[in-house]
């Protein structure tokens, strides 16, 4: 089986340079052949250079690709569409560390043609410490750090796994499209989902996919990261991705400049239940949820306003899905 793991990057250079090294010592069984293409989305830091460097030391292992169309989406999709010889894809960010097993391990169970795609697990790096006010238990707490973790079982997923940790069959990205340019991060937009509404579309189509926990990277968290201000502006733009991803709305019910009333109901439910929690994890998770609806407000309004869906705004990355050899 050949494996591409696509790791695509952008001025990030220090950290990337620990992803590599991490992958460079992976372990997989003899029938995994498998590779790092590196795809620069346009970087203009000392990003080329770190990745040539690995590429010229074990050219079977790591291939360099530079996509100068700015958007995670446009890299993610150049990569797909340069790998062309291989069977599965595995997506890796640049400011993680893998495990040795961590590439062999994740795709692994798609050797059983039952599976489509899998997930493995995403966990903080060992230095980091939830600070008070995000010690709440919902299963969502950790997202805007990129954590997923369903436990130590395996199992089949029925909820997407995130793009940091996770393979899929190439053909797949014939059959569904490739990443919706209007999602993921590029310049003066941190709007992702680019992940997860991929992997929606594909359990929509009747693809299964396979949790694997012994798949396991450590995502870095930088200090700005675990701050109030990056929780509630990714949970801002979490929110409007998703009215993105939604598309429009069904054109029944009240509504206040194209926002439906039951929106303004919930935010205010929310911000009494804010205003009144004395538990500090339960009065910042109220929070998340204000910040969340006013995305939500926000998006809703630009949609009714300029009369498209987001469904609409997604066509221009469908029509033209990665080319496919």
């Amino acid at each position: 089986m050949k494996v591409t793991a696509i790791l695509c990057t952008y001025n990030r250079c220090a950290s990337l340079k620990k992803t590599l090294d991490s992958l460079a010592v992976s372990k997989a069984p003899s029938a995994i052949d498998w590779q790092v293409l590196v795809v620069d989305n346009n970087s203009k830091d000392d990003t080329r250079a770190v990745a040539e460097s690995f590429a010229a030391r074990e050219p079977a292992r790591f291939r360099y690709l530079f996509e100068p169309r700015q958007g995670k989406s446009y890299a993610l999709n150049s990569g797909i569409a340069a790998a062309e010889a291989a069977d599965v894809l595995a997506f890796v960010d640049d400011d993680v560390v893998v495990e040795p097993e961590w590439l062999g391990n994740l795709v692994a169970p798609l050797v059983d043609t039952a599976w489509s795609g899998t997930g493995g697990k995403i966990l903080p790096e060992a230095s980091f410490h939830s600070p008070a006010w995000l010690r709440f238990e919902a299963s969502d707490t950790l997202a805007p750090l990129a954590m997923f973790d369903q436990g130590d079982e395996a199992c089949e997923l029925k909820t997407t796994p995130f793009g940091t940790n996770m393979a899929f069959r190439r053909e797949l990205f014939a059959r569904y499209g490739g990443f919706r340019i209007d999602l993921g991060p590029q310049p003066g937009s941190e709007i992702r989902n680019e992940d997860t509404e991929f992997g929606t579309r594909v359990l929509a189509g009747g693809e299964r996919l396979w949790y694997v926990p012994t798949a396991v990277v450590y995502h870095a968290v930088p200090a700005k990261r675990a701050t109030q201000a990056y929780f509630l502006k990714w949970w801002f733009d979490k929110a409007r991705a998703d009215v993105r991803e939604e598309g429009a709305l069904p054109s029944r019910g009240w509504r206040i400049g194209g926002v439906p009333l039951v929106l303004f109901r919930r935010f205010v439910r929310w911000g009494i239940l804010f205003a009144f929690s004395t538990n500090p994890g339960r009065r910042f998770y109220c929070k998340t949820k204000v910040w969340s609806l006013c995305g939500t407000i926000r998006e809703r309004f630009t949609q009714a306003r300029n009369g498209r869906s987001g469904q609409d705004a997604a066509l221009g990355s469908l029509k033209n899905p990665p080319v496919l050899k």
